[in-house]
């Protein structure tokens, strides 16, 4: 790989794996390749080095003893957590769209190629890094049929002032309809600001974060909030504020 290849800058990696061979097989790659990188077998000592520094990115596995990849990533998927890149042996369909459900960032089969997990966590890190300073970045927040969703904290409020727990997707994708309120947004356009370009992996994800999206707003008031548009993607039909 040249060095128009590496990464921009040194983004903090944390590999969670129990396969040993492999853990250190993708922490020397990444590092070789401009990450700062820890490796780690369990969730204890994932929990561990959490505690002793941030990290931009997890590369978890999804099967380990103890406590298993979806119970991880269901306790760190909250807005401002690591993003989570999961990687299973178990690459069906099924198993991809639960782990997004569960907050998941992004999803590899093992075994998987190197050069494709390095292109996966660059693009990872640069919606990241852009959601904290970027062009793309919201100013203050939103308000909307009562809600007030505050970009700095990436904190939902409900009518009644009462906080809305959203996933680091959910957030994105609401972010998304908020910029662009009464515009159709397509499942592709959709996928750009939530998760990556690959449509066979991720068209069906979108699908799933709406609907977890509309519950957490209110299912009777969401449908009209979050409208879809057959065989074009869907609209947010509240007006909106920014603030």
């Amino acid at each position: 790989m040249n060095a128009a290849e590496a990464l921009d800058a040194r983004p903090a990696i944390l590999v969670v794996d129990d396969d040993t061979a492999l853990r250190e097989q993708i922490t020397d790659y990444l590092a070789t390749n401009g990450c700062d990188v820890e490796g780690v077998g369990d969730a204890v000592t994932m929990d561990a080095a959490l505690a002793r520094q941030p990290f931009d990115i997890i590369v978890l596995d999804l099967m380990m003893p103890g406590e298993d990849g979806l119970s991880i990533c269901r306790r760190l998927s909250t807005a401002g957590s690591p993003a989570i890149l999961m990687m299973s042996a178990l690459g069906d369909d099924v198993d991809r769209i639960i782990g997004l459900e569960v907050g998941a960032d992004d999803y590899l089969p093992k075994p998987c190629n190197p050069r494709e997990l390095l292109a996966r966590v660059r693009a990872l890190y640069r919606r990241r890094d852009g959601a904290r300073g970027g062009a793309g970045r919201l100013h203050g927040g939103y308000r909307f049929a009562g809600y007030m969703l505050d970009s700095a904290n990436h904190r939902l409020r409900d009518p009644n002032g009462v906080s809305v727990m959203l996933t680091r997707g959910e957030y994105a994708l609401l972010s998304a309809f908020l910029d662009r309120p009464g515009e159709v947004l397509s499942r592709d356009e959709l996928l750009e600001h939530t998760h990556n370009d690959d449509p066979d992996t991720f068209d069906r994800a979108i699908d799933v974060q709406i609907s977890r999206l509309r519950r957490k707003l209110g299912d009777s008031q969401a449908q009209d909030l979050i409208r879809t548009i057959r065989g074009a993607g869907y609209k947010f039909g509240a007006s909106v504020t920014r603030i």
